[in-house]
């Protein structure tokens, strides 16, 4: 590993994420909270600004604490596609407009398929959560994501 090898180490193995799993990109963390007709739900997540972290994502990971999560940015609304290759837990996929309202929801992606998962429309973001939250919290298109990205 270059520089921060250890901190880096301490990093994955604390997330899950294998020693073996190559090069490690190390991600700032932050909370964010989505607020629903149910009320509002808060989430500890990951950061991925850079196109390094944006690739990386959730690969290799074996385990994400149940109020965890990752947060992908992107610079400008774009339509996304991701894909869950390397990627061993199910998750769900929030794709959120620039506003922070929740565009489209894809529940439950399959474990390491490379089959294209897509926002359908320009988006700013993607928050991928374990597989089944959005289901057991009530999480809808329309609900909105609170963090300063959005404002």
């Amino acid at each position: 590993m270059a520089g921060g090898g250890a901190a880096a180490l301490a990093a994955a193995l604390a997330f899950g994420q294998p020693a073996g799993a190559g090069e490690l990109v190390t991600f700032p963390r932050d909370r964010i909270e989505i607020e629903t007709d149910g009320g509002v739900r808060g989430f500890e997540v990951e950061v991925a600004r850079t196109p390094a972290q944006r690739a990386q994502g959730l690969m290799f990971r074996d385990r994400l604490a149940a109020d965890a999560g990752m947060l992908f940015l992107y610079p400008r609304d774009q339509a996304v596609s991701m894909w869950m290759k390397n990627t061993l837990l199910p998750l769900d996929m929030l794709f959120i407009a620039a506003d922070g309202r929740i565009v489209a929801i894809v529940e439950r992606a399959v474990p390491l398929s490379t089959a294209a998962i897509s926002s359908g429309e320009a988006v700013r973001s993607v928050l991928e959560l374990n597989g089944g939250a959005s289901a057991r919290l009530g999480l809808e298109p329309g609900d909105r994501v609170l963090h300063p990205a959005f404002e």
